[in-house]
């Protein structure tokens, strides 16, 4: 299973692998096919020719056989069978001569062998080599009939042969089957090198052909391969990597693209670059210099603050906005700034092991002031074990969070689940406020969005805390994400990896209403809608 396994691996990761195993598999195949059909039509052609000879001279040599038979007359002072039968075979095996041209059997029938008439053969060829169908098919026939067979010596050799018997008629005796044997030793001797000769011609085709497509093969992917490393080490950040150029072929212009597309890159990630620092400077140099000023114009606003009771009230009103106000421009400004951290890629984390639910109950009871004033309790159930995190990034994301709810959810209770599995610590903060419209849910993390812009702020929100608390989410490699639906209220879920910066695939709570409950939800909405669609009316 292991080695199926780096089989398929090796298989799906190498091109020339692929390549080369798909051409050994076809070239194998065809090969094969056309040394089958090479064979088949060079031995077919070798046996027919053969066999055309061999009928011709059996046809020949059975006619002489016949005539010397002929020639005798059995009768008184006439030659005995047995010299008869002797004359036909000598005079066949001198025909025959001393190549082996063929080799001779003359059998009488069952029935006259019975009654002791002689049979002869030459050169030891044994009776087996002709089969019992067709010695029965010569004596009940007057043509002449072959097939090929096995011949057998007596001295235990056999080769491979062509048989053909007639019949032989002997007068005053009755009928003999007269046997040829043609060896078939010397074509099967050609047809076996004919064979060999095909099958390593095949082979040495097959490696030469595989040699062929792998110098083809790495002749076309070392330049590729060279291109994807230096596109890796391009993404890495070198980029001052490039392509060699060789040639003036279409890989050669892959490369000068290449080069062309990484010098390219190189300028307009140097420009970005430039403005990234011309940003940071800015924004270093604006809120060094708004600094002064804002602290001044804060203590001066303190003392309006603190005096106010001595005013009348539109001036002892003034005071309390501008104080409110400066406030806010002092949250706003740090968001800022630390977005500009967030998108010059500078921020970093100051992990350290923490309890989560002892740091949601921290930051609740930070803002215990401001959640009893607006009569919202904070209802926290479950528990995690202690992780990695950045404790400064984490409470700033649960307190948006729960600042978050406490505005939309004035007077009903905030609900905080913590839940964890192996892989990954979850908290989940519920407000039973207006919900989310469909599609709000992917917007509530964009800057400066609101879900009702003429809703007045009582919290002096800026519309940065949630896009900072995503940012913080991200940086710790974990996720946040929300759900909301109109008036079942708005959740928000943290998810964090127990081990600092490690990928995670899945949250330990599922954020929603359940299938049946938001299937319950979507069908009401459904008839609501169906109920404002007038009735009656036809579309032209």
């Amino acid at each position: 299973m292991k080695l199926f396994y780096l089989i398929k691996q090796a298989w799906n990761k190498s091109l020339s692998i692929r390549i080369i195993a798909t051409t050994f598999i076809v070239s194998t195949i065809l090969v094969t096919i056309i040394g089958l059909i090479l064979i088949n039509r060079v031995s077919s052609g070798i046996l027919s020719s053969k066999e055309s000879s061999s009928l011709t001279e059996a046809s020949s040599a059975i006619n002489e056989a016949q005539r010397v038979v002929s020639a005798t007359d059995i009768g008184a002072g006439s030659p005995t069978v047995s010299v008869i039968v002797d004359t036909a075979v000598t005079a066949l095996a001198v025909r025959a001569g001393q190549s082996g041209l063929y080799d001779v059997l003359f059998l009488s029938a069952e029935e006259m062998s019975k009654q002791g008439l002689p049979e002869r053969g030459t050169n030891l060829v044994a009776e087996t080599s002709v089969s019992d169908e067709l010695r029965n098919q010569v004596e009940n026939s007057d043509k002449l009939l072959w097939s090929y067979t096995q011949i057998n010596y007596l001295d235990g050799r056999n080769i491979p042969g062509l048989v053909i018997g007639a019949p032989i008629k002997i007068n005053n005796v009755g009928t003999y089957s007269l046997f040829l044997l043609f060896p078939l030793d010397k074509e099967e001797e050609t047809i076996r090198i004919i064979r060999s000769a095909v099958l390593v011609t095949g082979i040495f085709l097959i490696f030469g052909l595989l040699i062929l497509v792998w110098y083809l093969t790495r002749s076309v992917l070392s330049p590729v391969r060279k291109t994807a490393n230096a596109a890796e080490r391009l993404r890495m950040g070198l980029l001052n990597e490039r392509v060699p150029v060789s040639g003036e072929d279409d890989l050669a212009k892959l490369a000068g693209s290449f080069n062309s597309m990484a010098a390219s890159i190189q300028q307009q990630i140097g420009q970005l670059e430039q403005m990234s620092r011309m940003q940071r400077r800015f924004v270093s140099d604006v809120s060094h210099e708004l600094r002064t000023p804002l602290t001044t114009v804060r203590m001066a606003a303190d003392v309006l603050y603190e005096s106010r009771n001595q005013y009348t009230g539109e001036t002892a009103r003034a005071a309390e906005l501008l104080s409110t106000q400066i406030e806010r421009f002092e949250i706003l400004l740090s968001q800022l700034l630390e977005i500009s951290r967030f998108d010059a890629g500078a921020a970093d984390l100051s992990l350290k092991q923490t309890n989560i639910k002892n740091l949601i109950e921290k930051t609740a009871d930070s803002l215990s002031s401001l959640l009893t004033k607006q009569e919202t309790p904070v209802v926290i159930n479950g528990s995690a074990p202690e992780i990695e995190m950045d404790p400064r990034r984490i409470e700033r994301v649960l307190r948006n969070l729960i600042l978050n709810a406490s505005e939309y959810g004035v007077g009903k209770p905030i609900e905080v689940e913590i839940g964890s599995d192996e892989e990954a610590i979850a908290v989940i903060v519920k407000d039973q406020g207006p919900g989310l419209k469909p599609g709000e849910s992917s917007l509530v993390f964009n800057r400066f969005w609101r879900a009702d812009p003429a809703r007045a702020r009582t919290t002096g929100g800026t519309g940065l805390g949630l896009a900072i608390a995503l940012e913080d989410a991200r940086l710790h490699s974990g996720w946040l994400d929300a759900w909301g639906s109109p008036g079942q209220g708005t959740m928000f879920r943290l998810t964090l990896p127990r081990v600092a910066h490690k990928a995670i695939s899945k949250s330990p709570l599922a954020i929603g209403l359940g299938d049946e409950k938001q299937l319950e939800l979507d069908m009401s909405a459904l008839a609501e809608l169906m109920t404002t669609i007038p009735m009656g009316t036809k579309n032209e």
